[in-house]
């Protein structure tokens, strides 16, 4: 069997020549592979989520979901883990498209970009676009990665809310998951999808993977940080989020010439200038009220059970039971607010995004 392989503009297309022409040349381009990486992010270091890797691997190659979410607060390393699975499975899939929706387009646009690098004739309507791509899914293996979900929802609204001109997307995901092909799509995201959420897991290909914070001293290693031992005590305090370390670790080896024990010896949770930016745009996500849930919270340094949250939020701020209930579901779902179970069902706000409501918000 022989390839040539021609690159361009960091598209990449193989082309097998002992490979006989697909049946439905239209909508099948199983004559080439083609790899549209522009907007990926190079790895550099991937460090203990091996995991989650293998989690990963298992359901997308060996169960073939068709919609997989890789969720968790921003800077905990969801896009480097899918990145990594990428570049160990590059010759598993014909097509591999890796979108951004950071600055998001409209859903007719995205399919018409998708379509311009398949080399296809996108079709009139969204309704034909649609079946378009379906086609594509069903006649190759394809692996379509959307990151930055979360900017397709609408902001003071509870998570998961779409925005009324990207409404078309939750059309698509739905879409993907209930028609039959071979391909998979990836959606990296700081918000649950609703579309995620599937009573019957068996009928329809869904997984979500939530990712949590790395605990382990090696992800210091080569920082110029000082006082190994205390390294350990320097993530947790970052609650193992990868972005918030980095930036503190500059601050560490500017403001205390690296050293890590002279930092932890002030016992302050420090919010730098750019984890003080970075939280202000999600808090400017909130709706008002996970706004009003938040700031309570955030008295409290110690969980809470759901019972006292509920009954002071209720009886004092005045929030309905189902104003509550749904507010307290959504934090849970932007990775801000975590479940704890004891002895009952208790609640906690995450440390560092306490930290800035406390210096930084007012009730």
């Amino acid at each position: 069997m022989s390839n040539n392989v021609l690159g361009i503009n960091n598209i990449n297309y193989c082309y097998n020549n002992n490979k006989e022409s697909p049946e439905n040349t239209e909508q099948s381009i199983n004559h080439k592979s083609v790899h549209d990486l522009t907007l990926a992010p190079q790895v550099i270091k991937f460090h203990n989520r091996d995991t989650e890797q293998h989690t990963l691997t298992r359901w997308i190659l060996n169960q073939n979901t068709r919609l997989t979410s890789i969720l968790g607060t921003s800077g905990i390393g969801k896009t480097t883990l899918v990145k990594r699975f990428l570049d160990l499975n590059l010759d598993k899939f014909e097509i591999i498209i890796w979108k951004t929706l950071k600055y998001p387009n409209p859903l007719t646009q995205l399919l018409n970009d998708l379509f311009n690098t398949c080399e296809q004739e996108p079709k009139e309507t969204l309704h034909d676009k649609i079946k378009q791509l379906l086609d594509i899914l069903t006649n190759n293996k394809c692996l379509i990665i959307l990151d930055d979900i979360q900017n397709i929802f609408t902001h003071g609204e509870l998570a998961g809310k779409y925005q009324p001109e990207y409404q078309d997307y939750q059309t698509l995901f739905k879409l993907v998951t209930e028609t039959q092909h071979q391909s998979n799509i990836i959606l990296i995201s700081q918000e649950e999808c609703p579309e995620m959420e599937s009573l019957d897991p068996e009928l329809y290909p869904i997984k979500s993977l939530e990712l949590s914070g790395l605990y382990h001293p090696d992800i210091l290693q080569n920082t110029g940080l000082k006082n190994q031992d205390s390294w350990l005590d320097l993530i947790k305090l970052y609650a193992g989020n990868l972005m918030f370390l980095k930036t503190i670790t500059v601050l560490i080896a500017k403001n205390y010439d690296g050293e890590v024990v002279e930092f932890l010896a002030e016992n302050t949770l420090h919010i730098t200038q750019q984890m003080q930016s970075h939280i202000q745009e999600i808090f400017n996500r909130l709706s008002p009220i996970e706004k009003q849930i938040v700031l309570y919270l955030s008295r409290f340094e110690n969980p809470i059970s759901r019972e006292e949250l509920r009954q002071t939020l209720i009886e004092t701020l005045k929030l309905s039971s189902v104003d509550f209930n749904n507010g307290l579901q959504s934090l849970q779902q932007r990775y801000l607010v975590s479940k704890i179970k004891e002895d009952k069902v208790m609640f906690s706000l995450s440390s560092i995004f306490r930290e800035y409501v406390i210096n930084y918000c007012k009730d």
